[in-house]
Order: C-alpha cells, then structure tokens, then sequence
C-alpha cells in the first residue's frame, strides 16, 4: 500500500474530497515526521510506536573485496507493533496451512 492508495481508501471510506483527503493525509504524515525528526516517539493506538534510536558504529565487511570497514553510528527509525494489531495479524492467518505438502492432490 502507498500514500495513494491510503489517500484512495480515505476518499471512498469518508466521502471527503480527493483534493481535502490528500491534504489531510500529508499533514498527518508531516506531523510524525516532525515528531520524529525532534526524537520524539509516535504511539498509534491499537497500531503500534515509532521511535528514533542510535545504532552504535559498527565493525562490516566490504562484500566485494572483503575489506572490513567501519560502519558509522546512526539515527534509525524503529517501529513496534501493538498488541491489538499483532493479534489481529495472527488471527487473520490462523487455520491458513502455508506449507506445501507431497500429498496435498491426492
């Protein structure tokens, strides 16, 4: 899903203007990019939280030369997802057999 395919499924759910719909979803989107970009974390309920965290320099290897390397600490985004939301994803897939069996045709 992208931003506008959200902004399609606002549209037909609301009934608001495509042009208003659009706007209101890049707002919201502006504000957690601004909440993040100060540090501060995004908590969506029944959703889940986004926060910044520092990743520590660390020691990698070039895979093409094999060279090792340091990698520099770094800003990244994290996302945790609710518990609401994490159960409504297993029970969406409970009782869906994803293996493939020998046997399955007979």
């Amino acid at each position: 899903m992208n931003k506008k395919s959200i902004v399609e499924a606002i549209y037909e759910k609301v009934g608001f203007p495509k042009r208003e719909t659009a706007a209101i979803v890049d707002a919201a989107l502006e504000l957690v990019k601004s909440s993040l970009t100060s540090g501060e974390p995004v908590m969506i309920s029944a959703f889940g939280k986004f926060a910044v965290r520092e990743r520590k320099t660390q020691q990698g290897r070039n895979p093409q030369t094999g060279e090792g390397m340091t990698i520099p600490a770094r800003k990244v985004v994290s996302f945790k997802v609710s518990q609401v939301l994490k159960e409504r994803i297993n029970e969406a897939h409970r009782g869906r057999d994803t293996r493939k069996t020998v046997f399955q045709d007979r």
